[in-house]
């Protein structure tokens, strides 16, 4: 029995020690080496660079700002300036017509005057005509010319009917009269004229004496 027992405490020893030597020791971790001086002479280099660029771009930001606040106030005095002249156009754009009118205005004073000093017709006439005339060549200035209608055929885009007439010497269809004239504005109607349109004229109804004298239908009188 004591030969058992030495044997078992000699086989627990002998499996102790192969545990022990299966352990295998923790492994150290290598210890950092500090920075050369070449790393840090690189990375501070690099860091310079990296500001210089900042800087730069931050230069040209600023330079692109100014240009863009410089042309947005150019921008806005442009349309100010737009707004002005085209309020200017539309307030004064018959400045040169009314200029060309005004020695019409002098004429009819004059015929005005004349005939009140002279007491006669024919100066007053005169200057009438002579300022309708002057009138119509400020307004051909500016393309206002008149509607020819008496004698063409009736174009209800030139003219304006306010009635027909019988006439024989006239075609029908065609304007007999003209009670107010018509213009043009370049090629567009400015005012149609105001004229009467002729129509064909009706031929003489028999006379009352042969409708009474005249057989009827049903024969001759016995």
């Amino acid at each position: 029995m004591n030969e058992h027992l030495n044997q078992q405490t000699e086989s627990q020893q002998q499996h102790g020690r192969e545990t022990v030597q299966e352990v295998s020791p923790t492994p150290v971790p290598p210890v950092c080496e500090k920075p050369s001086d070449q790393s840090s002479k690189e990375e501070g280099e690099t860091v310079e660079t990296l500001r210089e660029e900042l800087e730069k771009k931050t230069q040209e930001l600023r330079s692109l700002n100014d240009k863009y606040l410089r042309l947005a106030a150019e921008f806005e005095n442009y349309k100010r300036r737009v707004q002005r002249d085209h309020a200017e156009a539309i307030r004064f754009g018959t400045e040169k017509l009314l200029r060309d009118l005004l020695p019409t205005l002098d004429n009819l004073e004059r015929a005005i005057k004349c005939g009140r000093e002279q007491m006669g017709l024919d100066g007053l006439l005169e200057g009438v005509e002579l300022t309708y005339k002057q009138f119509l060549d400020t307004l051909s200035k500016v393309g206002v010319t008149q509607i020819v209608s008496v004698g063409e055929p009736f174009d209800p885009a030139k003219h304006q009917a306010i009635g027909q007439v019988e006439s024989s010497s006239m075609p029908a269809d065609s304007v007999v009269e003209e009670f107010q004239k018509g213009y043009f504005l370049h090629e567009r109607i400015l005012r149609p004229a105001m004229v009467t349109v002729a129509k064909p004229s009706e031929g003489p109804g028999p006379s009352p004496h042969q409708e009474e004298g005249s057989p009827g239908k049903g024969g001759e009188h016995t």
